[in-house]
């Protein structure tokens, strides 16, 4: 079965567009409020077995918060990723009016890794490319691509993350790219769940040459958690557990996939994703629930960060 990892793109700033998280965070969502909360999850996630946490730059202070939790807690077997490409603009507001910039740039790498060499260190074993886009400067960027690979050579595995309803034309031709005579990318993390799938051909097309895949937002940003469609909550209520579950088993089922991240909010939310572990489903059990890609982002795309 792939494994699981927690997301903190949810933990790590006050405001995010998941959609079910009234109750999930602290009342006041400060910085230290919020740094307590995320380091909660974080230790039910470790007593639960998982082992791999997913970060990013852009997700407040994330980075700094499970840095200080490894710190804390010593553990060595936790396997980070993390992500460099937009930097996080909220300042720590739930109604600011911009909440990330993206910017694939030589400069904003070399930048965003330094941030993150100092607060993660070699707890870090894979860094990618925040939301590459098949249209990204970074494809015809030399200095950026010998600069990512400097990195690969130094020994940590280079990735990257997808969105937009061109998924698969990015993973293909991202999945293209070598330097020096080697591919640059051996991971991939893309956004499919049982309301998005026009990616899967081309993730299993990756996963056949190699690369790790991983599956974010495999609940659709909350929608599959708190408006599911019937055939969701019909197989919630015969394997009693919660439709999250049900949609998460879903991603576990594919098999390309080798990590499915939890963006759960809370150790309750995380406790109900891993239900899925118990859910034995088809990989085509919920095929037909799918929406035509440009419809599913521009939905996502109308969602409110709160």
């Amino acid at each position: 079965m792939p494994d699981f990892a927690l997301g903190l793109a949810a933990l790590g700033r006050p405001a995010y567009i998941n959609l079910g998280r009234d109750g999930a965070l602290p009342g006041g969502r400060d910085v230290e409020a919020m740094r307590g909360h995320c380091h909660a999850v974080l230790d039910a996630a470790y007593a639960a077995g998982v082992r791999r946490v997913d970060a990013a730059r852009s997700y407040g202070r994330a980075e700094e918060f499970l840095a200080g939790w490894l710190d804390s807690r010593g553990h060595l077997d936790v396997r980070v990723s993390s992500k460099w490409g937009y930097a996080y603009v909220g300042g720590w507001r739930l109604d600011a009016t911009t909440h990330e910039v993206k910017e694939h740039s030589r400069e904003r790498f070399a930048r965003q890794w330094g941030e993150t060499r100092e607060l993660l260190g070699a707890h870090v074993g894979l860094y990618l490319v925040h939301s590459l886009t098949a249209d990204s400067p970074l494809f015809g960027d030399l200095d950026l691509l010998l600069a990512l690979g400097e990195l690969r050579d130094s020994g940590v595995r280079l990735g990257f993350s997808t969105s937009g309803p061109e998924q698969a034309g990015t993973v293909r031709r991202a999945l293209e790219l070598e330097v020096e005579g080697r591919r640059l990318f051996d991971a991939v993390q893309s956004t499919w769940n049982v309301l998005e799938t026009s990616v899967g051909p081309e993730l299993a097309r990756a996963g056949e040459a190699g690369v790790e895949v991983f599956v974010k937002e495999g609940l659709a940003n909350g929608r599959l958690a708190v408006e599911p469609p019937a055939r969701v909550r019909e197989l919630a209520g015969r394997h009693g557990v919660g439709p999250d579950a049900v949609a998460l088993a879903a991603a576990l089922a594919q098999p390309w996939a080798d990590v499915v991240l939890s963006g759960a909010a809370s150790a309750g939310q995380l406790r109900a994703n891993l239900a899925a572990r118990e859910v034995d489903l088809d990989p085509d059990e919920l095929a037909g629930l799918a929406e035509p890609p440009e419809r599913y982002w521009a939905t996502r795309a109308a969602l409110a960060w709160d």
